[in-house]
């Protein structure tokens, strides 16, 4: 089956599906998220009208597009959307001021860093021969529909080792998934120009809170935590437009100290709150909603830096898995960040069960 044949299966199997809402599923007030949405709803508009009608035609699709559902953290040849290396200098300015909506001041500094080390992915690997395309405004930015406050729209802004997808129903952010952030370097060795100082680690706390927490663990609960001592050669379901639904496995919180348990909320929290305030807060109440003492902790792997590891957060209506398996160009072992936040509920704000 080809790609475009696959996709349109995937549209067809989703589209008879409820919508979800991430404001009605969270038990917070629905309005939590209306002012992220409305910020989102101008920002898309004041892009679109910047554009020449080539430009806009290239950036916008039909809400119902199947494509919507493309999504990978991959360097894929060709993507959807308008290219940022296609913009000038006001519709960029106008694209991250859509960005900004979306993320906290802390997400938003990590996305333009992720963006930045593909300067130092294009010096590492000079060399190679049919190497991949690395470049900083290889992203892409789409909107699907009409941005208005009444009625349905949505958007993506995706390249390599970055991607967010967002709904918007009537003024309010109902999805926020996949939701993917990597990084490679993971920690960068060798200062390049127009990337990241050496030593800077883009997403240490969200890989450092994972080792710390299965560091603590007593034996008996590193027996539960522990699934396999060989990391995953990547996280699962990548790239498809439904998470995965297998049970979850590891270490249930309800068996953690409450030190542990604060570590675990940390973990989430720092994760999270890549994205505005609201939005984080509204994926945070889900969590709590659906019951921390069924969230589950499972770690692949190393449980040291440097080596092969993975780990899992899966509780009912959501799973969090980043890996560390691949080496950077420089050959550092185990230097290559894959992190992704999936709702079990559905993505794309298309139900999955």
């Amino acid at each position: 089956m080809s790609r475009s044949s696959l996709l349109a299966a995937c549209w067809l199997a989703f589209v008879s599906a409820p919508m979800i809402s991430l404001a009605k599923d969270a038990g917070a007030p629905a309005e939590s998220t209306f002012a992220v949405g409305v910020a989102m709803t101008e920002a898309a508009q004041k892009f679109l009208a910047a554009l020449s009608p080539a430009e806009k035609t290239t950036a916008t699709m039909k809400f119902d597009d199947p494509a919507r559902l493309d999504w990978h953290n991959i360097p894929k040849p060709q993507r959807k959307g308008l290219q940022v290396r296609d913009m000038n200098p006001e519709e960029r300015k106008l694209c991250h001021d859509l960005l900004k909506a979306a993320l906290s001041q802390v997400g938003y500094e990590k996305a333009v860093r992720i963006m930045s080390l593909e300067n130092n992915l294009r010096e590492g690997e000079k060399n190679l021969k049919g190497g991949q395309l690395r470049d900083p405004d290889r992203y892409f930015l789409t909107i699907f529909g009409t941005p208005e406050t009444a009625g349905k729209w949505g958007w993506s802004f995706e390249g390599h080792h970055f991607s967010l997808n967002f709904v918007i129903d009537d003024g309010r952010v109902v999805s926020d998934t996949p939701s993917f952030w990597g990084a490679n370097p993971a920690t960068v060795s060798i200062f390049v120009p127009s990337g990241p100082d050496s030593g800077v680690r883009t997403l240490a706390q969200e890989e450092q809170l994972g080792f710390d927490l299965v560091n603590s663990l007593t034996e008996e609960q590193r027996k539960r935590a522990v699934v396999s001592d060989r990391a995953p050669d990547e996280y699962r379901n990548a790239g498809k437009p439904q998470p995965p639904l297998a049970a979850p496995e590891g270490l249930p919180v309800s068996e953690m100290t409450e030190s542990q348990r604060e570590s675990l909320w940390r973990l989430l929290d720092v994760y999270n709150h890549n994205l505005a305030g609201p939005l984080a807060e509204a994926r945070l109440a889900s969590v709590k909603a659906h019951g921390l003492d069924k969230i589950c902790f499972a770690w692949f792997g190393a449980t040291q830096p440097g080596e092969r590891h993975y780990y899992r957060l899966q509780g009912p209506a959501f799973v969090l898995e980043l890996i560390n398996v691949q080496s950077d160009p420089a050959g550092n072992k185990a230097n290559h960040i894959h992190s992704v936040w999936r709702n079990l509920e559905g993505d794309f704000g298309v139900s999955a069960r």
